[in-house]
């Protein structure tokens, strides 16, 4: 605990140095966030309006708030964008639609995309801190939670349809979307639809870049010529149904929702080092996945207003989830056919099957937010076909909750626990004789925050935070055992890994007097036994605790079984083990800024920077840690018209971990303009012009396995129509 007070004391003076001219204006939480039923949130905390989301280009979850300080996102092509919040990402952050898990597949493969629906949202609640531990297990980073309304609480008092339609030029796409709400006899019914359509997107030529030992003599016939990304398209197709009833007891009502989608996959690893030898035979094979997502959803909450209990929310959710990854031949390989033999591959099947349920009892009163929860998950993930990595596996959660929030003049305090009790097994199979060993994890994990918050002054106020946090290893830390393409590796689980434990500690200032505003956030995370997927180096070594000292002289025999295996057809993938040591993030967030009276409307000029250092007990950096970034911002809003202009500035990574190399700085400039139509008084058209990479930036994210393979896009121009009536 010295290092926590010493670094509170750091903190605090270099916090009080600067708090004349920092805030962050986005944190002036003027809605109601869906997860506390609070205007009053002290936690770090981003509440995003769902017209940024709908009024922008249609992207990926991570590309949409990948401009908020402090969220970065893993890309792996369009398609694909994992959140990343203060260098934690994968399991450590959970997806929530309407305050429960998301249960997709993302988890098992960085080409996996977060399979969530955007259209015609609410909001995107970003949570870190006491209110998180409600509604998810394991979040040292913390929880995305994205809302809509599609079962409404409240009744929809006049009937509404919107019809939009996008196109994007840096991929030839287009979206069309229609959604109806109306009361009918008293039902509250709403219906969602939209389909996108985009293809092969544009980069900047040359940047593709490529491993040395995979160029050939045809090099003016290579993918780094392109000025695309081959394999980058993606296609998304998702409807949503809602109905309510609402009343003086409350609410209550079910949905079911569909999500379909196909996806290039721009980068595949090959185990087989002669597979592919032809570089042109390996651009006219088609690698793609498709998911297929259905959930249907009761939610509801009904009014006690009892001495104790004010009001019951509850909820069931039923989902079912497949990713089918696949090859197909082009249009021109037969040819190639005559002249040699095509190897064909069976697809293979990656699918996730949960029934959960739970409660949260509100015991709030005029002195305090109090709130109880229960919660119970029955989650069953198996892989099936050609590239199968992992033995099915199961896991089952039974979770109890606890948040309070009170006012002590003249502090704020909030306070939340969790007590879970996670069942995870699963199988592993010897890859040497093919024995298998089967595995049943049992662990208690206990986790709690608290932060307290105080104003200073009219304008300024101050909150402090910490949380102690555990997280239970996942199925594919603990089971992973084989060849992950997507990943270039074979990567080697642990049954035996211990549970993560997170200690934070966060300071957060706020300032606005009117005119100036600003924002500072500075923080330190240790991690005790903190998971990561390390590549061994030549000598088969890898870093790793004293508490593994044993397990890695397993590792060690793994590795040579993998040398031995170089000629069975594993020697042209990386081999990596999911291994355990000690870790320290930390880092800041700082933004201050002016707004101006400028003719009939306002002006907003803003400066941002974001921080992450990670670091391994030994002193070595944990691996794929995106860059700090400078973000300026300039909007202007009157009436009818909002103009913004966004510049993100993201420094050369230097830092890297073993295996990784550095990441060259770019930077990406974004505009957009929307413009309000009044149409008869009864309706209005909403046109939006926008502008992304204007500078047509090389770009690469650090955080991705494919960085080099797979660029971010090139410039892109498009207009989306937004009709309301």
């Amino acid at each position: 605990m010295n290092k926590f007070f010493n670094a509170f004391i750091v903190m605090t003076a270099s916090s009080m140095f600067s708090l004349s001219i920092l805030a962050q204006d986005v944190e002036e939480i003027v809605v109601t966030s869906a997860l506390i039923d609070s205007t009053e949130i002290t936690n770090p905390l981003y509440v995003i309006n769902g017209d940024e989301i709908v009024n922008d280009a249609t992207t990926s979850l991570g590309d949409a708030i990948d401009g908020y300080l402090g969220i970065s996102m893993a890309d792996y092509g369009a398609a694909v964008g994992q959140p990343i919040i203060r260098g934690m990402s994968g399991p450590r952050i959970k997806i929530l639609k309407n305050g429960m898990v998301n249960r997709d597949v993302s988890g098992l493969g960085a080409d996996h995309l977060n399979d969530v629906d955007l259209n015609d949202i609410q909001q995107i609640e970003i949570v870190k801190g006491p209110s998180s531990l409600l509604y998810a297990n394991g979040t040292i980073g913390g929880i995305i939670n994205v809302v809509d309304d599609c079962i409404a609480a409240m009744n929809f008092e006049i009937p509404e349809v919107k019809i939009g339609y996008e196109t994007q030029s840096v991929n030839d796409g287009s979206s069309e979307f229609v959604n109806l709400k109306r009361n009918i006899n008293g039902f509250n019914i709403n219906f969602g639809y939209k389909n996108s359509e985009f293809g092969n997107y544009d980069i900047p030529n040359g940047a593709i870049l490529h491993e040395e030992e995979h160029e050939d003599e045809h090099g003016d016939e290579h993918e780094e010529g392109l000025g695309y990304v081959n394999n980058s398209d993606f296609a998304v197709e998702a409807t949503k149904f809602g109905i309510s009833k609402v009343g003086d007891w409350g609410y209550v009502g079910l949905s079911v929702d569909s999500l379909k989608s196909v996806y290039g996959i721009p980068f595949h690893g090959d185990e087989h080092e002669e597979e592919h030898a032809d570089e042109e035979e390996h651009e006219e094979e088609r690698i793609f996945s498709t998911t297929d997502s259905e959930s249907f959803t009761i939610k509801g909450s009904y009014n006690v207003n009892g001495d104790l209990v004010k009001k019951i929310d509850y909820t069931y959710r039923d989902s079912d989830y497949t990713l089918t990854e696949a090859h197909a031949e082009e249009e021109g390989h037969e040819e190639h056919e005559e002249e040699e033999e095509h190897v064909e591959h069976a697809p293979t099947n990656f699918i996730n099957n949960a029934t959960e349920y739970g409660a949260i009892f509100d015991m709030s009163n005029d002195v305090m937010t109090q709130k109880f929860s229960f919660n119970y998950v029955d989650e069953n993930t198996s892989i099936f076909g050609e590239e199968v990595f992992m033995n099915p596996a199961n896991n089952e959660v039974l979770t109890l909750g606890y948040f309070v929030g009170r006012d002590f003049d003249p502090f704020h305090l909030d306070f939340g626990m969790r007590l879970d009790q996670i069942d995870r097994s699963g199988t592993v199979t010897d890859q040497d004789h093919g024995d298998i060993d089967s595995y049943n994890v049992n662990e208690n994990t206990n986790s709690f925050a608290i932060s307290i918050g105080r104003d200073l002054t009219d304008s300024l106020d101050i909150n402090l935070g910490f949380s102690s946090v555990e997280r239970m290893p996942s199925v594919i830390e603990l089971f992973m055992n084989g060849p992950h393409l997507a990943t270039g590796r074979f990567e080697v689980g642990d049954p035996t890994l211990s549970s993560e434990t997170s200690n934070n500690i966060d300071i957060s200032f706020n300032f606005d007097n009117g005119e100036y505003f600003g924002y500072a956030s500075f923080y330190i995370n240790d991690v005790d036994n903190y998971i990561t997927l390390m590549d061994e180096d030549d000598d088969h070594e890898m870093h790793g605790d004293e508490h593994h000292e044993d397990e890695d002289e397993n590792h060690e025999d793994e590795g040579e079984h993998h040398e031995d295996e170089d000629d069975d057809g594993h020697g042209n993938l990386i081999h990596a083990n999911y291994i355990q040591e000690d870790a320290e993030f930390d880092g800041y967030e700082i933004e201050f800024g002016r707004t101006i009276d400028l003719g009939k409307g306002q002006l907003k000029l803003s400066f941002g920077r974001d921080v992450v250092n990670a670091k391994f007990s030994d002193g070595h950096n944990v691996p794929r840690i995106n860059p700090s970034r400078n973000v300026y911002s300039l909007s202007y809003a009157q009436e009818d018209v909002v103009f913004k202009l966004d510049l993100k500035d993201v420094a050369k990574q230097n830092d890297f971990g073993e295996g990784e190399s550095a990441t060259d700085a770019y930077q990406m400039l974004d505009t957009r303009v929307t413009k309000t139509f009044n149409l008869n008084g009864s309706s209005n058209l909403k046109v939006t012009l926008f502008g992304k990479n204007l500078l047509d930036e090389v770009a690469r994210n650090h955080s991705s396995f494919v960085k080099n393979e797979v660029p971010l896009p090139g410039r892109n121009y498009g207009i989306k129509f937004n009709l309301t009536y």
